[in-house]
């Protein structure tokens, strides 16, 4: 049963992270959608490096 919820909880990061690659014209402009108080430092980092600094 463990495992089964684990497989659960993993599915609903998929989705609700949705399949756009890092760095791509969709995934940045989900960021921009996001507010800025909701972004990890890692999706800042990469924001920065692939949206801005292209």
């Amino acid at each position: 049963m463990k495992k089964f919820s684990l497989l659960l909880i993993a599915l609903g990061a998929l989705t609700l992270t949705g399949c756009t690659k890092v760095g791509s014209e969709a995934w940045c402009n989900d960021m921009k959608g996001k507010p800025k108080g909701d972004w990890t430092a890692n999706e800042a980092a990469d924001f920065t490096k692939h949206c801005i600094f292209m």
